[in-house]
C-alpha cells in the first residue's frame, strides 16, 4: 500500500469510513482508502438519453422510460452542447426552437430551458435558460453560431410557427395571434 500523495510505503490503518478501511501515512499525514469508486452513470447510458433528446423526445419523457431525474438530463445536454465540435458541412438553413418548462425548489420560480436543434445533423446549435420572454429568446438568438434562414417552433400541441429571418426576428404572440419584431 503506497500513499497516493507522496508515493511513501510507510501507512497505518486508520478506521472505517462506510465500510471501507482508511489508510494514513506516516510521513506526509494523507488520509486515503486502498481504492475510490465513481459515482454516476454509465457512459452508455447518457449516450442513449442524448439521442433520446436528439430525436425529439423531451426531458421528462426521458425521465419517464429511462428513471433517470430530468435536471440530470438538461445538464447532460447543456455539457455536451459545449463539446460539440464545429459543423464541417456549414451552417444549417432550418432549425427547430425547442422549450421546457420546469421549476427550482418551488412551482412559483418557473425557469425554461430553450434549445435550438438542427434535426437533419445531430447536435444543438444553441441553448438559453431562462424565462419565456423575448429577452430570453433574443439571448438564445444571440448565442447562436450559426447564420440560421428559417426557425421553426411548436406554439402548442397543434400550432406551429414558421419564422422566416432575414434582418428582423419574428416572435409568436399567443394573445393576439400575431408575429412581431424584437
Amino acid at each position: 500500500m503506497n500513499c497516493p500523495q507522496c508515493n511513501s510505503c510507510n501507512v497505518k490503518k486508520n478506521g472505517h469510513q462506510n465500510g471501507k478501511q482508511r489508510w494514513k501515512c506516516k510521513d506526509c499525514g494523507r488520509i486515503f482508502r486502498e481504492s475510490y469508486e465513481q459515482k454516476g452513470y454509465h457512459p452508455q447510458v447518457r449516450k442513449v438519453c442524448l439521442k433520446m433528446y436528439l430525436n425529439g423526445m423531451g426531458f421528462r419523457g426521458i425521465e419517464r422510460v429511462t428513471g433517470i431525474h430530468h435536471t440530470t438530463i438538461m445538464n447532460w445536454v447543456k455539457e455536451s452542447s459545449e463539446e460539440l465540435p464545429e459543423d464541417e458541412e456549414g451552417s444549417p438553413k432550418v432549425a427547430e426552437l425547442d422549450e421546457l418548462q420546469t421549476y427550482i425548489g418551488r412551482r412559483s420560480n418557473k425557469v425554461w430551458l430553450w434549445t435550438a436543434i438542427n434535426h437533419y445533423h445531430p447536435g444543438i446549435l444553441a441553448f438559453q435558460l431562462g424565462d419565456r420572454s423575448g429577452d430570453t429568446f433574443e439571448k438564445l438568438w444571440k448565442r447562436r453560431k450559426y447564420k440560421i434562414e428559417t426557425l421553426l417552433s411548436q406554439i402548442t400541441s397543434r400550432h406551429f410557427m414558421l419564422l422566416k429571418i432575414d434582418k428582423n426576428v419574428m416572435v409568436f404572440n399567443p394573445i393576439t395571434d400575431a408575429l412581431s419584431k424584437i
